[in-house]
């Protein structure tokens, strides 16, 4: 593994720790959006290992590190730094929308291998995408989707 798989590789396993830990603080599962935050950290590692695979169409890949980058950035709709774990809703749904337009032209195996969640990806992705306007905002999420494209 290179410099950037463990980086990316460690972003995961805190990214996962951070959620449980203030999941835990806040009353763990009772939490509205506890299933949508743990799915976070899986949602992310798919799209970063598709976003670096050559199966993977080109275009795919692009929009796919774009939103790798938006997820890890610090300057984002409901910053981290300032929401805790909770500003990362904005980050899970948007990797929900992009991972859902390019699920389609992605080997099933690649997203079989690299789908570390319990349940179904697709119903994960289908679940977070019919309650983003809820913990996003309907007129925001509207705007991020139409910007996207």
């Amino acid at each position: 593994m290179g410099k950037t798989s463990d980086r990316n590789e460690d972003f995961y396993r805190k990214l996962r720790r951070k959620i449980q830990v203030w999941l835990d603080k806040k009353g763990g599962s009772g939490s509205r959006w506890a299933d949508v935050l743990m799915s976070g950290p899986d949602l992310f590692y798919l799209m970063w290992k598709l976003s670096m695979h050559p199966e993977v169409p080109v275009k795919s890949r692009r929009i796919l590190a774009a939103t790798v980058v938006y997820f890890i950035s610090p300057f984002d709709l409901f910053p981290e730094a300032v929401f805790g774990p909770v500003g990362y809703l904005d980050d899970i749904a948007l990797t929900a929308y992009v991972l859902n337009r390019v699920i389609n032209d992605t080997p099933p195996q690649l997203v079989k291998q690299y789908w570390l969640g319990e349940r179904d990806v697709l119903m994960v992705i289908k679940n977070i995408l019919i309650n983003a306007d809820k913990f996003i905002g309907k007129g925001l999420w509207d705007r991020v989707k139409r910007r996207i494209g």
